[in-house]
Order: C-alpha cells, then sequence, then structure tokens
C-alpha cells in the first residue's frame, strides 16, 4: 500500500509537471515573462536543450540529446529499483526518490517529445539570476535535499534500538 503511494507521488509530480509546462508553451511566447514579484520572480518562457541549469544547452553536438537521454533512462531504472526496494515505508528517502522519479519522468517526457525541456520559474536574488527551472527541476532538487537529510540526520537502526 505504501509503495503505491509513492507511486502516486511521482505520478502527481509528473501530472503538475505536464501541466505547468503546457500551460507557459501555450499562453506566454518564448523569452516573454509575467513579473510575480518584481526584482525577485518571474514567470519566463524558456527552452532548454542541454541539461539541468542550461548546462550543455548550447553544445553544437549531435550527440547531445541522446546522451542526455540514456543518462534518464539510466536514472529512471537506478530510482524505480531503489523506490521499489526501499518503499515499504514512510522515509524521507522514499518520499525523495518519488520526487526524483516524477521529476525525472517529466524532463524525459520534453526531451524525447520536443528534443528540449520548458522551464518557466525564473528567480533573482540581488543582482543574481537562478538559471531557469521547471516543476520537475524542483521536485528533482527537493527530492535529493531528502535523501541527503536522511543521510546525514536519520539515526541508524543499530542507535534506535539503543535510545
Amino acid at each position: 500500500m505504501i509503495r503505491r503511494f509513492h507511486f502516486l507521488i511521482a505520478l502527481g509530480v509528473l501530472l503538475l509537471d505536464r501541466l505547468t509546462k503546457r500551460l507557459v508553451a501555450k499562453d506566454i511566447s518564448l523569452h516573454d515573462s509575467i513579473t510575480v514579484i518584481k526584482r525577485v520572480v518571474y514567470i519566463t518562457h524558456v527552452e532548454n536543450r542541454g541539461a539541468a541549469f542550461g548546462l550543455f544547452n548550447d553544445s553544437p553536438s549531435a550527440w547531445t540529446l541522446g546522451v542526455l537521454v540514456l543518462f534518464s533512462v539510466v536514472a529512471l531504472v537506478v530510482v524505480s529499483t531503489l523506490l521499489w526496494r526501499n518503499a515499504h515505508a514512510m522515509t524521507a528517502s522514499a518520499v525523495g526518490l518519488s520526487l526524483i522519479l516524477g521529476g525525472a519522468l517529466g524532463n524525459l517526457w520534453d526531451r524525447l517529445l520536443t528534443g528540449r525541456v520548458v522551464d518557466f520559474l525564473l528567480v533573482y536574488i540581488g543582482s543574481y539570476q537562478w538559471p531557469a527551472f521547471n516543476i520537475a527541476d524542483s521536485a528533482i532538487v527537493v527530492g535529493a535535499g531528502l535523501l541527503v537529510f536522511e543521510i546525514l540526520f536519520a539515526k541508524s537502526p543499530a542507535a534506535q534500538n539503543s535510545a
């Protein structure tokens, strides 16, 4: 039963990601913006042919898309396997893996259909501009953060038994 809940989290991330990307692509012209919080948060329609945060976006190599798709598929297999094996309890790791799975599926969907990922959240902190990102990217980062948190702060089974 818990395993099903984890896969529902991944599905929820995927659906929310698809919906938001579709709305942005439909309603906002490429490179146009809508101000959410002036000088801080904007919804800006950009398209990324590279990896996270625009890495390899301007790469002229014809292999870039194939490598990114292959990397995504390998990551999906690893995350799905870990989630299937460890989804018998509601832990930060299992939720983190669920978020990563949903986010990876969302970005892979874009790459397979169009060869690029729609990004739209643009954040400024002072004069620093964070690279544009989307719901899938956010889920991946939050999921990875949950994994790191559990690795650093969760008690080992031995420590829990002695407490």
